[in-house]
């Protein structure tokens, strides 16, 4: 399989101003990460918050430039620092939000949510854009009907669906997810996930999928990449880390992290149910 992106020894640096009582200081966020993603192909990024993990999202979604090393699409060099990105280049990497409340325009149209990045990025007709933007919204799991509707008349999975329509109407190679679904209920997490499962296999995309949820990582990750304050501590396939990690940052992350199991949950329903039907 084609590597679709690609860092080497990537950081990001912030400089912190000084005052009257401090000095400047220089703090390192990301500190040489490498790694590579295949086309169909999830790496999961792990670590607690502070670790530099949604700081590596943006680098490679082409929002932030990185300080050093090499950020690679497609086996191209890019540096938005130096070279400011096409329009081809932006179109290959799209990303998805956390917040699906606040990454929708209120005032606009679901449609013109959808149609914009043609609209900026493309010389496609308004009547292709629109009807690009309806079958958009069947392939995620909503009726074609909602196009003239507002973001506020729908729930937040809903929402979350829109915004995966929107990041795929240019046809990315790669999706940069940020805790995608860790605002949503478990039961919509579960279908917002398959959802992205199907797409993957349907468009043959690359993910990188941030995340501090470790049953969402097990479920979706084909790779594991865990940063400890901006560093890659281990890194390694799913099965791997899950069965034997080895670095002690890993094992004590997995271990005081909770994780969601849904049918454990349900079993302990059904459990007091029946203790209660008892008494």
């Amino acid at each position: 399989m084609s590597v679709v992106v690609e860092g080497r020894a990537l950081t990001r640096d912030y400089l912190v101003p000084g005052s009257l009582t401090r000095k400047a200081k220089l703090i390192q966020a990301v500190k040489g990460i490498s790694f590579s993603v295949e086309a169909g192909k999830t790496l999961a990024i792990v670590g607690e918050s502070g670790s530099g993990k949604s700081t590596l999202a943006r680098i490679v979604a082409l929002i932030d430039p990185a300080s050093g090393g090499e950020l690679l699409i497609d086996g191209k060099p890019v540096d938005i620092l130096q070279h400011r990105p096409t329009r081809e280049m932006r179109s290959k990497v799209q990303m998805v939000f956390q917040n699906p409340y606040g990454s929708l325009n209120p005032r606009q149209k679901i449609g013109d949510v959808l149609t914009e990045p043609l609209a900026l990025n493309t010389n496609t007709p308004a009547r292709e854009r629109r009807e690009r933007a309806e079958a958009m919204l069947v392939k995620v799991g909503l009726p074609a009907e909602v196009y003239n509707r507002y973001p506020h008349m729908f729930s937040g999975g809903q929402r979350q669906r829109i915004a995966i329509a929107r990041a795929l109407m240019l046809n990315p190679d790669l999706l940069v997810l940020d805790e995608p679904v860790s605002a949503l209920d478990l039961s919509v997490q579960a279908q917002v996930l398959n959802l992205l499962a199907d797409l993957q296999d349907e468009f043959n995309l690359a993910y990188v999928f941030i995340s501090h949820d470790l049953s969402v990582v097990r479920y979706i990750a084909d790779d594991v990449l865990v940063m400890h304050k901006g560093e890659a501590v281990e890194q390694g396939s799913r099965e791997a880390l899950f069965s034997d990690p080895q670095h002690p940052y890993t094992r004590s992350l997995f271990a005081a992290t909770p994780v969601t199991d849904i049918e454990a949950i349900r079993a302990r329903v059904e459990k007091r149910a029946a203790m209660r039907a008892a008494v």
